[in-house]
């Protein structure tokens, strides 16, 4: 099982070559480039060629890791204790699951995709360096630990408007995505370039 493009996404040669290396070493890919090149669409097509469920995670300024992997909601559980809810012994129920618990418990393997990584804060990406090494995270609230059924397919797409951390990048497959130049063009559409 290998990805070989789309009809509606045409990889270069470099490109097939760093997601079927990512897959197959299990490996999260990262994916850079200027904002319209197609790297979100490119986890897209990855999972439809692959006929992989695709589970996304769009990051803004304000997110924060430990949303990958679940919330607690303390002042819902506190409130219904108050109203006298015999639920509030089961945590459970106030506990929202992330994008990394949804990839992490599917059935079969799916494609998770990180997008625009560089959105958030310097820490977020080695915030989540043991999990996505591990596969694995502890819920502190119900004593449980979180494995991956089966090792999600990682792509993680960053604009290039800060760096990432070193330790965070040696862990990470690299590809850079560039805007298609003319000769890409007319190999792509069959067609030389018009003047």
């Amino acid at each position: 099982m290998k990805f070989e493009g789309t009809e509606r996404y045409v990889a270069t040669d470099d490109l097939r070559m760093a997601v079927n290396a990512a897959v197959a070493l299990e490996r999260p890919l990262l994916i850079k480039g200027e904002p319209g090149t197609g790297k979100t669409m490119l986890a897209e097509e990855v999972a439809a060629s692959l006929g992989k469920t695709l589970i996304q995670w769009h990051i803004k300024s304000t997110t924060k890791a430990q949303q990958g992997l679940y919330e607690y909601d303390a002042v819902s559980r506190l409130r219904d204790s108050q109203l006298g809810d015999g639920k509030v012994e089961d945590v459970s129920r106030y506990i929202k699951h992330g994008k990394l618990w949804e990839a992490f418990t599917a059935d079969e393997q799916v494609v998770l995709l990180i997008d625009e990584v560089d959105k958030a804060d310097i820490e977020f990406p080695n915030d989540l360096l043991v999990e996505l090494d591990r596969m694995e995270f502890f819920v502190y609230e119900t004593g449980e630990t979180i494995k991956a059924k089966h090792r999600p397919i990682v792509i993680i797409t960053s604009n290039n408007e800060k760096e990432l951390p070193d330790a965070f990048l040696r862990r990470c497959f690299f590809h850079f995505i560039n805007f298609p130049d003319r000769n890409d063009e007319r190999d792509h559409c069959g067609s030389s370039p018009q003047n």
